[in-house]
């Protein structure tokens, strides 16, 4: 019922500009390129034991095969804004969306594990530049309306994440070949360029004088930290639970099937809590509160995970997943914590490059804990180290401020 209202506005929105079709297609354009920003990632998790025999690939392989995300988000992602400067970001985002595409075909082509992981680096190198132009698009078409233009983006995102990695092990066993099962995406982000390609026409005049807001002046700011590190225990948290909670449910004596229920309940609720967080947040200037209530979420559902019985453990995920709204909320902070398409450019890039190297780590870490501890308990601590630091960053990049204030008070100050 909500959604109406919403889509009604974004409609007025369009005709008072006199770009109705433009808005619309626009509107397109980022649904369909979102739900191609994770594909390549979360097709690969479902076949990768038959994926490392069928290409011979050693553990080092598929370690690499594994990080390639965070490595790629982190430094193609670093680079976004200075390559939208120089080519335009409607056609860096078609370009992105091309290489996306290459990427993914290439690899569902090949027998060779070399050639697999070179073409898996190149297709999450376009997913990179989306991760961080999507954001800057919404605050430069969508100005008022950054909140409902979130909840689309992070809904569509979670979509595809979900189908990805729910439909390649069905496609696969339907055709018997996991080429065409892997190649499938490829065909989804060719889609995806259409509107991309309309829309050149329409590319925004380049803001060659918005270096002042880069990656580099960012490293000062102490908003930018908080924001990055935010996004980074949020991200930790969220690849911990997709590579861990089967594991841990097994071991609290559930069957390899019934973990395998609850991890997809737990993956689908990021679909209604990406609806949800991105349009309360967004009604508030303070997202403080917000980022109180997701993190008690959270916590209440690490206690019930570690120390409750294990027979509720699909209500302490269910709390996790709503936990899991941390992700859509730092991505609407991106746009509320600035007031120009530049500046939100920098954040983007710098808060989730920053914040997937965190991100990175932790799962490893969780890992190593548990084999040298036999246990849970060490593993569960460091999620409530991370979440105690989600939530004081959360508190300062919550509260309303901008950047460019940060910018603005030194010269002030000389003044």
């Amino acid at each position: 019922m909500e959604d109406q209202p919403h889509m009604s506005v974004l409609a007025q929105e369009a005709r008072r500009s006199n770009t109705g079709p433009l808005a619309w297609l626009l509107v397109l354009g980022i649904v369909l390129a979102a739900l191609n920003l994770r594909t390549a990632v979360t097709s690969v998790g479902p076949l990768l034991d038959q994926l490392t025999g069928a290409l011979g690939m050693s553990s080092v392989g598929t370690g690499l095969l594994t990080t390639l995300p965070v490595l790629a988000f982190a430094s193609v992602g670093a680079i976004t804004p200075t390559l939208a400067r120089r080519v335009g970001e409607h056609r860096l985002l078609l370009l992105a969306l091309v290489t996306l595409g290459a990427g993914m075909l290439v690899r569902s082509l090949v027998d060779s594990a070399p050639v697999f992981l070179v073409s898996s680096a190149v297709a999450l190198s376009g997913g990179a530049v989306g991760n961080v132009l999507i954001p800057t698009l919404i605050k430069r078409h969508f100005p008022a309306r950054t909140g409902i233009m979130t909840t689309v983006y992070t809904t569509a995102l979670a979509a595809g994440t979900m189908l990805a990695a729910a439909a390649t092990v069905p496609i696969e066993r339907a055709s018997g070949d996991w080429h065409i099962a892997l190649g499938v995406w490829a065909a989804l982000a060719a889609v995806a360029a259409i509107p991309w390609l309309a829309l050149l026409r329409s590319e925004p005049e380049r803001d060659t004088g918005g270096r002042d807001a880069g990656i580099r002046s960012l490293l000062r700011s102490r908003l930018a930290w908080m924001v990055a590190i935010y996004f980074g225990t949020q991200s930790l948290i969220a690849y911990v639970m997709f590579g861990w909670l089967a594991t841990i449910l097994t071991d609290s004596g559930f069957t390899t099937s019934q973990a395998g229920v609850i991890l997809g309940v737990f993956t689908a609720l990021n679909i209604p809590v990406s609806i949800a967080v991105p349009m309360i947040a967004s009604r508030f200037g303070d997202q403080r509160p917000v980022v109180v209530g997701l993190v008690a979420f959270y916590a209440a559902g690490f206690l019930g995970l570690w120390l409750g019985p294990a027979d509720l453990a699909l209500v302490w995920v269910v709390l996790i997943a709503v936990g899991m709204g941390s992700f859509p909320l730092a991505l609407v902070m991106l746009a509320l914590r600035t007031r120009t398409p530049e500046a939100t450019a920098a954040l983007s890039a710098f808060g989730q490059s920053a914040g997937y190297l965190i991100a990175g780590a932790g799962p490893l870490l969780v890992g190593v804990l548990h084999d040298v501890t036999g246990g849970w308990a060490l593993p569960f601590t460091l999620l409530f180290v991370v979440l105690l630091a989600q939530l004081l960053t959360g508190l300062y990049a919550g509260r309303n401020r901008y950047l460019e204030d940060e910018h603005a008070a030194p010269a002030r100050m000389h003044g």
